[in-house]
């Protein structure tokens, strides 16, 4: 595979400096058509020690509009980043829809860096990869533009550059010498890249290998290829719709019993006053022993609410919170997106908030929006929902191996009960806010949702992110059974049962 970057390949001065310029032009045109198209673009850089990666990156910033770029490295994590997921640090990173982000590395440095260094076997590694592969399709069929550059150099090039290397004190490679062993131990760590290349290179996502051994050929030949890359993007639609959709899902029959989770819920069940007021007593007070127990274990907790309109989800939150310590949670209400949100991907402002570890975060309403009213309301395409679920589970796994604990909730009431709730917030002065047009108008869709509702829950009911459903025409029954998973599942999470 590398061959094709060991040939020679030469720019002579005088030549580099007539096509430099009227490159650049071009890159600044399309960098304002990028602007106009809304279109993010992701430049991985990434490849063989001393191949120029920075000098590259310091290229691009001259001949483009820095304004629109923002430059990420990934060395080592920061304490903030050892708390989360993997891909907190790379969702953080995305540009928003029209601006430019160059990733040093980006999500491939830590694999291969693992894999030279045994860390983890070929196994792993593939495993991983899929992941990427995974995370770039979804990063493409939102609308990004994905260019990742691997730049190469022969065994004896990279040993000669090393070499003065070594001599230059503002060399990275002199303040981090750990480096060397990557051309100590080239034919090897050329094996592990190949192996990454051969196994994320996509139509989507493809790699571009570059020459490094002349710098003035490997800059022309990135700017030349970043260039193309962005003028093939600009004159397609993109995604298409075919490329977009999963192979589609059957509907489940909403009227089918054996189908139908929300019909087979007994929303009958009640729970009479003191029961209730000693089981609320005995579940906060065990809840807020496990809360600091998951602090001192280092145990990141995310709480997931969802439900139809009145269906209980503020009462039970304020049950939870009551028993909770405010420096260790945070209650985050998902309403419609704001502009710099829309400006990424949907599920970039659910990734940014995630807690650090040994703290809790509830969500009332969350990324489930894109499968359910987002679905309902056409706010989002079938191929666009129907990708998420898939998208959805990775995310939830993604935090279930970071070893956080994660519940899901869906609260559920009849008709009959919601109607009586709507009218007694219409009725009740400081309850008047909670009803708006938007919740009547909801409810006469009623058949919509619980159609989305039940395939939502079919597909991203996981052993590892379950979910739970609240029988809710009874506020207590519902709030002690809320409270009553927590602890069942952060007591089982901790060890304590």
């Amino acid at each position: 595979m590398f061959e094709v970057a060991k040939v020679g390949h030469r720019v002579d001065k005088q030549a580099f400096k007539a096509q430099r310029d009227a490159l650049r032009v071009e890159l600044l045109e399309a960098q304002r058509a990028l602007r106009d198209s809304q279109i993010p673009v992701i430049v991985i850089v990434a490849g063989v020690e001393a191949a120029g990666k920075g000098e590259v990156v310091n290229r691009l910033n001259e001949w483009l509009d820095t304004r629109g770029v923002q430059t990420f490295a990934f060395w080592e994590s920061s304490d903030e980043e050892r708390e989360r997921p993997r891909y907190w640090r790379f969702w953080r990173a995305l540009p928003p829809r029209g601006e430019i982000a160059i990733l040093f590395g980006g999500w491939y440095l830590a694999p291969i860096e693992e894999r030279f260094g045994g860390v983890c076997d070929d196994a792993a590694l593939d495993a991983e990869l899929r992941r990427i592969t995974d995370f770039e399709r979804s990063l493409t069929l939102d609308g990004a533009l994905v260019v990742k550059f691997w730049f190469h150099l022969s065994e004896a090039d990279q040993k000669k550059r090393l070499k003065q290397l070594s001599g230059d004190p503002r060399s990275r490679w002199r303040m981090r010498p750990k480096k060397a062993k990557f051309s100590a131990q080239y034919q090897r760590f050329e094996a592990v890249a190949e192996r990454v290349i051969r196994r994320t290179d996509s139509g989507l996502a493809p790699w571009y290998l570059i020459e490094a051994a002349d710098r003035r050929y490997r800059d022309l030949t990135v700017g030349q290829t970043l260039l193309q890359a962005i003028r093939n993007r600009l004159q397609q639609p993109f995604p298409p719709e075919s490329a977009a959709a999963p192979p589609s899902l059957d509907p489940p029959d909403s009227t089918s019993a054996p189908t139908s989770r929300l019909g087979q819920l007994d929303l009958t069940q009640t729970l009479e006053r003191e029961a209730y007021k000693q089981a609320l007593k005995r579940y906060q007070r065990e809840l807020n022993e496990l809360a600091w127990q998951a602090y001192k274990s280092r145990r990141s907790t995310v709480l997931v609410f969802e439900g139809v309109d009145a269906g209980g989800k503020g009462g039970a939150i304020r049950r939870l919170a009551q028993a909770l310590d405010a420096r260790l949670y945070r209650t985050i209400p998902i309403a419609a997106p704001t502009d710099e949100e829309r400006a990424h991907h949907y599920l970039w402002r659910f990734w940014r908030q995630l807690p650090r570890a040994g703290h809790i975060i509830i969500y009332d309403r969350s990324w489930y929006g894109r499968v359910l009213v987002e679905r309902v309301e056409g706010f989002a395409s079938e191929p666009e929902w129907r990708r998420a679920y898939a998208e959805i589970n990775d995310f939830e796994e993604q935090l279930a191996e970071n070893g956080s604990i994660l519940l899901k909730f869906w609260l559920h009431v009849s008709e009959e009960e919601q109607l009586r709730r709507f009218r007694e917030r219409e009725n009740t002065p400081h309850k008047q806010y909670k009803i708006t047009d938007e919740d009547w108008r909801n409810r006469e869709q009623w058949p919509l949702y619980k159609d989305a509702v039940d395939e939502m829950i079919t597909s991203t009911s996981t052993e590892y992110a379950p979910w739970t459903l609240v029988e809710g025409d009874d506020k207590r029954f519902a709030r002690i059974k809320v409270l009553q998973t927590v602890c069942d599942r952060l007591r089982a999470a901790l060890g304590e049962g």
